[in-house]
């Protein structure tokens, strides 16, 4: 773990790992998340953060299953865990005692991109460095299960191993483009649609150099867990919508239409039966994920590192002249609310748009607000946009924290609905446990609008109830984490005066919960 940089674990511990996490040696920082979900959430925020795998560890089946969305989203977002999970001693497992886990290495089912249990006691290490490899090339989670005994075998040299230092080609030939670079030549109106597979300082600048020689307008996926160009870019046109007919009507224009950093194209629910694309429209996908490449609709794939792509790219292809397309329109600052009128969505976006920094890292998990964030908020440095990426809730609040402790010099706030806070608020208290300085803004209309929402479009009602009496800054309170509840509009510009602009310097985090209309 010290040669791989794995000395922070986060975990919640349980009896199998006790052999483990006994004594560790002071050089280990053991980070306490006080649900299975908020753990992975938190490591998932960290290692986006560092970009290098992070190891975390969960408690037999109990803990992995908590945790399994979790593991899912970090595939989804990118993020390279080694997950080490516990299991009953070797020597009883077969009469399957208390708190066995059977077949723990396929509980999380396709999610992590690697799993395993080692063969004998002596190989543990040996598996954990192959997960960290594993890991660090799929960019995703890799689990290794660990029985209790193990940890007390003596060690065998002559047990397997994995590579000390692994070296990944970042370069890529200008032989390998050129049948991509001859598809966007023959274009009369290429299109690009980002993903998070471009959220990089690297990623960022290869891009705007491709879409400027091109002079196209850039989207961004729909539901993209990341942001893969700069929004405030002239050429950013905006995120695309999910439904079928719009995505289709956005991009209908284009012969050709390029995904970077991600696939073609990623829907949601099945509302109509109409192709993303029309009949004329070429498609093509630059990723480094192979899966991505494979479930593709398109003409050409290329995995490989998108930014050196890019870079190839912008040495292959001609420089067009003509109009740029017309950037993305942000809406105006709504009038504040009369007296006695409830805050909107709109105002307190409005108002953080306004005031955060430039270099903010935004997570978000506020469904029914989450259009509105978009139009009103673009992010403008790589990072700037964190969000679940397989829909799951959980991941608004933990991986915030998360993020805050990977990138001690930039501020990070979180967005994040009341129904969203309530599956990760146990991991406010390890924010204030470890006096993690994040901003994290609440935004309460006491109801799941999204699925109300859902509900009215098919012409009927929810089967859920409200849940207006929750207290989210009153829990937050009795978790340890500071908390102010607001209900107006002058003392919502009030506090963001007072907590932006000393963001980055925060060594304790604060939520804001913030009354808003259904």
């Amino acid at each position: 773990m010290r040669q791989l940089g794995m000395t922070t674990i986060f975990g919640n511990p349980g009896s199998t790992e006790i052999p483990f996490l006994t004594d560790l040696p002071g050089d280990i920082r053991y980070v306490l998340g006080l649900h299975e979900g908020s753990v992975v959430g938190m490591a998932s925020g960290f290692a986006i953060a560092r970009g290098e795998p992070v190891f975390v560890n969960l408690h037999t089946a109990p803990g992995l299953g908590n945790a399994v969305n979790a593991i899912a989203n970090a595939r989804d977002c990118r993020a390279p865990l080694v997950v080490v999970v516990g299991q009953q001693d070797r020597r009883q497992v077969a009469s399957e005692p208390f708190l066995t886990g059977r077949q723990l290495e396929r509980v999380a089912g396709e999610y992590p991109v690697w799993a395993n249990l080692p063969i004998r006691a002596q190989d543990v290490p040996g598996a954990i460095a192959r997960a960290f490899h594993e890991a660090d090339a799929a960019g995703g989670p890799a689990l290794v299960v660990v029985p209790m005994g193990d940890w007390e075998e003596p060690a065998d040299e002559l047990a397997a191993g994995a590579p000390t230092r692994v070296l990944r080609a970042r370069s890529v030939s200008r032989e390998e483009v050129v049948a991509l670079a001859q598809l966007i030549e023959a274009a009369d109106s290429p299109a690009i649609v980002v993903g998070a597979g471009a959220d990089s300082r690297e990623g960022w600048d290869a891009l705007v150099a491709l879409a400027e020689r091109l002079r196209c307008p850039v989207w961004q996926e729909p539901f993209g867990g990341r942001a893969g160009f700069p929004q405030d870019h002239p050429l950013f046109a905006g995120h695309l919508h999910w439904k079928r007919r719009l995505l289709h009507d956005a991009l209908a224009a284009h012969d050709l239409v390029l995904a970077v950093g991600t696939y073609a194209f990623r829907t949601y629910l099945f509302d109509e039966p109409v192709a993303l694309t029309g009949p004329g429209t070429r498609v093509a996908v630059i990723t480094a994920d192979p899966a991505e490449a494979h479930r593709s609709r398109c003409e050409l794939a290329l995995v490989a590192p998108v930014a050196p792509v890019c870079r190839a790219l912008f040495d292959l292809v001609s420089g067009r002249n003509g109009a740029v397309p017309a950037a993305m329109r942000r809406p105006p600052a709504p009038e504040p609310p009369a007296p006695g009128e409830p805050l909107q969505p709109s105002h307190v976006l409005a108002a953080l748009a306004e005031r955060l920094p430039a270099d903010v890292v935004l997570v978000e998990e506020t469904p029914s607000s989450r259009p509105e964030l978009h139009r009103r908020i673009p992010a403008r440095a790589p990072l700037g946009f964190v969000g679940a990426a397989n829909g799951g809730l959980g991941f608004g609040l933990s991986g915030a924290i998360g993020l805050r402790l990977g990138l001690t010099d930039r501020p990070v706030v979180a967005v994040v609905g009341d129904g969203s806070s309530m599956y990760a608020i146990q991991s406010l208290w390890s924010a204030a446990h470890y006096g993690v300085g994040v901003l994290m803004i609440v935004m309460a209309n006491g109801r799941y609008a999204v699925m109300d929402g859902l509900a009215q479009e098919r012409g009927g009602a929810g089967a859920w109830p409200a849940f207006d009496a929750l207290d989210i800054a009153g829990i937050a309170r009795c978790l340890g984490c500071p908390s102010i509840r607001i209900e107006a509009h002058e003392e919502l510009v009030s506090v963001l005066d007072e907590a932006l602009p000393t963001l980055a310097d925060r060594r304790q985090p604060l939520l804001l919960e913030v009354v808003v209309a259904p």
